[in-house]
């Protein structure tokens, strides 16, 4: 008995050590953050997951979570902004009052009576868009900014070349598609966006993977279907700077139909190409 004990004990370390081997500059903090339920553990785990980036592990009887971080690319202040944005309270941050409110009843947790003040003031200026004045160490994104800008102009990319039925080009497309939602800032995200983005993110990146990974058009979208269904998902989640049509081909996916998203209201097919260009129509209009 004790000697499967031992080797549970050695399997959950090595497991351990090698989630933390893909970041590098490791940094691991102990931080309490509240929470009430096994939900909440998955919860605050997936705020702070970035890939490569961030991680935590959170026990649900102490409430203490072990934070790991790239030093060089993020900090333990940024993880506990989204941990507190996805409605957990935790030392540095008291939840928006509305995030909070999301989480489902059994996931709600008795509130602390006392705010970490400083920290707080520094949520608030985020979530309500005050003057970065107000919070000297703390960048507010300007209202007119859309911080998924980069990511709709790379996703937009990859439907061009899908348009062109360009393979290559769609793989290079996508490889930097990939490389600008890792660069997207979780702390500059709204209270619904920051959400929202947590659901999907594993999805667009795995998508944009696997259409980075190869030069064949078919496949490519396949997987371009699904990826224009979470990002329809994300920036339906705000109002985005211009106008995002969201298209729809009957035809694709041998007749069950696809969506897409252009920055154009005319039809371009990214299915089909020039073999059914104009096929499809525009089904709503975010703004």
């Amino acid at each position: 008995m004790k000697s499967i004990k031992l080797l549970m004990a050695m399997i959950l370390l090595l497991s351990t050590l090698l989630s933390y081997a893909d970041i590098k500059n490791l940094q691991t903090e102990n931080v309490r953050i509240a929470g009430a339920c096994a939900q909440c553990k998955e919860a605050i785990e997936a705020a702070a997951f970035q890939k490569n980036i961030s991680e935590a592990s959170w026990n649900k009887d102490t409430k203490i979570a072990a934070i790991s971080y790239d030093s060089k690319k993020t900090s333990l202040d940024a993880v506990l902004k989204k941990i507190a944005l996805a409605g957990y309270d935790n030392q540095n941050y008291l939840a928006p009052d509305d995030a909070y409110a999301r989480l489902d009843e059994s996931n709600r947790y008795e509130r602390a009576v006392k705010r970490p003040v400083a920290a707080q003031e520094k949520m608030n200026a985020h979530q309500h868009g005050h003057d970065a004045a107000n919070s000297p160490n703390e960048q507010v994104v300007p209202s007119a900014d859309d911080p998924l800008k980069p990511v709709l102009n790379a996703y937009y990319a990859v439907k061009d070349a899908l348009i062109a039925s360009d393979g290559a080009a769609a793989a290079s497309k996508a490889d930097n598609l990939v490389k600008t939602l890792k660069a997207v800032k979780m702390d500059q995200l709204g209270s619904e966006q920051h959400t929202v983005w947590m659901k999907v993110v594993k999805d667009l990146d795995f998508d944009a993977e696997h259409i980075a990974e190869t030069k064949d058009v078919g496949h490519q979208r396949d997987h371009f279907t699904s990826l224009s269904d979470n990002m329809y998902k994300l920036i339906k989640s705000a109002k985005p700077t211009e106008p995002v049509y969201y298209q729809h081909c009957p035809m694709a996916k041998e007749g069950k139909g696809a969506n897409w998203l252009s920055q154009e209201s005319a039809i371009k097919n990214p299915y089909y190409g020039a073999q059914m260009l104009n096929c499809g129509k525009t089904t709503e209009t975010i703004k």
